[in-house]
């Protein structure tokens, strides 16, 4: 991963057969041609542009010190919303050998999510052929996959995408909804499943939790602009000076401490339960009612908010509520606005150099890094 290798004939034959392609078809016998002997795999579900460029810059900078023996899997569906045909030009583009895509195409709906369905089979598959996961941020639950009415702050944009993300993760590590049901990860408890903002969320759903549909309105009781924006900046957990368009030059994300418990992997990550990094923050929705077999990690700073969660059976799977993902963290020349009555003329690295969050951030991925065979 951490060198481009130019492969274009296989990409090629990997679109005649259906597995780079807008519309990929992936027939019972021909997962040699996703997953190669003498390769370790990493799943990446929705794997945007913007996701693989990600990826990419984390491995090849050595943040994500990812072996380079690693080829990436980005997996979904293919009634989502997203074009994923922008990631296969993009691959074929870049020359990239090590990342293929994975579109299902079978149907999924809420009643089918969290119990054996026409996806179980191909579950196990990717399951069986891969080291670990990766679940990625985005759009919010439909409320009704953890049995809630809809709020009017909640905002559902690609019902399919969640729809293959709950059921993969049910399928993975299990849930209330279903004690029965005997998860994947009881054939591999070591297999490594990390959740970032979205994903850690849908691991709370998919394992039977809930989630707090929007932190300002339900948590602090605010409902107007003027009350968000004039809170404490330890409770905003987005810009909301971006969000409402309040002013074009404030940067998309809030920065936030959060608190650390130990034992756990954040602990580990951040050296010292003492230390309070200040993480990247995106996110109106948090967990409320924790799921079957998750315990909380780490929090806001007024302890109203889970930042961090990990499964008290499986110990590689852990889920995060912040972004360690993004490239202008490691970044010392992108400079950060987070109110229009502040200059933008600092860096995140100059802002939270060292215990403050530019090492825990990088941390994060090396202890990542060293949950994968």
């Amino acid at each position: 991963m951490k060198t481009r290798h130019l492969a274009f004939i296989l990409l090629l034959l990997g679109m005649v057969l259906g597995v780079v392609s807008c519309r990929p078809h992936m027939p019972s016998d021909k997962y040699d041609l996703l997953f190669h002997e003498g390769k370790n795999h990493l799943l990446m579900m929705h794997p945007t542009v913007q996701n693989i460029e990600r990826i990419i810059f984390l491995t090849e900078t050595g943040v994500f010190p990812l072996p380079e023996n690693y080829r990436i899997i980005g997996v979904y569906h293919q009634d989502a919303g997203y074009d994923y045909s922008r990631s296969s030009e993009f691959i074929l583009q870049e020359g990239l050998s090590d990342i293929v895509l994975y579109g299902a195409e079978h149907p999924l709906d809420i009643q089918s999510l969290y119990r054996e369905n026409e996806l179980t089979g191909i579950f196990g598959e990717l399951f069986a052929r891969s080291d670990g996961a990766v679940f990625l941020g985005g759009p919010d639950i439909p409320p009704a996959a953890y049995g809630e009415e809809h709020h009017l702050l909640t905002v559902v944009t690609d019902p399919y995408r969640h729809y293959l993300e709950l059921s993969f993760l049910f399928h993975l590590i299990g849930g209330s909804q279903d004690t029965t049901f005997v998860p994947l990860l009881e054939k591999d408890p070591g297999y490594a499943i990390l959740g970032i903002c979205l994903g850690l969320q849908t691991m709370n759903v998919a394992s039977g939790g809930s989630l707090i549909q929007d932190i300002p309105t339900e948590v602090y009781g605010t409902c107007t602009v003027e009350e968000v924006v004039s809170l404490d900046p330890e409770k905003q957990h987005r810009n909301y000076y971006s969000y409402y368009r309040l002013d074009p030059g404030v940067s998309t994300a809030s920065y936030h401490r959060i608190t650390i418990d130990s034992p756990s992997h954040m602990a580990v990550i951040a050296g010292d339960t003492a230390i309070q990094p200040f993480v990247l923050s995106a996110h109106h929705q948090a967990i409320r009612t924790m799921g079957i077999g998750f315990r909380a990690t780490a929090w806001s700073t007024d302890g109203k908010i889970v930042e961090a969660i990990e499964h008290k059976t499986y110990p590689n799977v852990i889920g995060i509520q912040f972004h360690p993902e993004v490239p202008y963290l490691y970044d010392p020349d992108h400079t950060l606005t987070f109110h229009p009555d502040i200059e933008g003329d600092k860096s995140y690295l100059d802002l939270y150099p060292g215990a403050l969050g530019a090492d825990f951030h990088r941390s994060f991925w090396v202890h990542f890094a060293g949950m994968l065979p």
